[in-house]
């Protein structure tokens, strides 16, 4: 029977630098996963990196809040706009069949 491999107890506490969780938070809101940072940078887990990202919302004050709101907005307007788009395209390719 195959033996189960146990991961080491990992009880120590990081100490990571403000410019490191910087660097993080920002990989995130540049759009890479959650599970693709916390792997490349060695970070315990999605939560400790989702904690850094509200701490350094809730240090940008009220206006980084509002941009990205707008930004969450446009996103979403963009998304539906190349739906549309998409639609669109072919509908003309139908179309030009049928004509």
């Amino acid at each position: 029977m195959a033996q189960k491999r146990q991961k080491p107890a990992t009880n120590q506490r990081h100490n990571y630098s403000a410019e490191f969780k910087r660097e993080a938070v920002q990989m995130l809101l540049d759009g890479h996963s959650a599970t693709s940072i916390v792997e490349r940078l060695g970070i315990p887990g999605t939560t400790m990196l989702y904690r850094w990202r509200r701490e350094e919302r809730e240090r940008s004050g009220p206006m980084a809040a509002s941009l990205e709101t707008r930004v969450h907005a446009l996103e979403e307007e963009l998304r539906r706009v190349k739906m549309e788009r998409d639609i669109l395209k072919k509908a003309l390719v139908i179309f030009g069949r049928i004509m």
